[in-house]
């Protein structure tokens, strides 16, 4: 599957810190055989980059990453031509995810004890199940 992650509050909180388990979540997911993407509807792709993948390491398990629509998803998304389709998304907005399908996160502003990943990749496992 293509699952796509959003990065403020989602895996990163608005003081730099990654969510604990970022790391844990993404390798069991490429061992499962599964794509990750990261995108942002704040960040460009480039920003993306430099501030969230390189910064905390992530290098290894992302596939690529994108600027994330922020209205009109399905449509926008499309408009732009994408060759890549969301399969699951993880995200802290209920509306994209109603949209593109995955799983609502709890929001994750600052550093602080988290094991929101670990629902996150128990609701993943369930649907490749399905």
């Amino acid at each position: 599957m293509n699952i796509f992650f959003d990065v403020d509050e989602t895996i990163m909180g608005y003081d730099g810190s990654l969510r604990p388990l970022v790391h844990e979540t993404f390798q069991a997911l490429i061992e499962d055989g599964h794509r990750i993407f990261i995108w942002s509807g704040v960040r460009t792709a480039d920003m993306v980059r430099t501030e969230v993948i390189d910064r905390h390491g992530l290098q290894p398990y992302v596939t690529d990453c994108f600027t994330k629509p922020r209205w009109d998803y399905r449509a926008q998304w499309q408009r732009w031509g994408m060759e890549v389709e969301p399969d699951f998304i993880v995200d802290d907005h209920p509306e994209i995810v109603e949209v593109f399908g995955g799983i609502l996160i709890k929001p994750y502003p600052q550093a602080r004890h988290d094991a929101e990943l670990e629902r996150v990749y128990a609701a993943i496992k369930s649907a490749t199940l399905a």
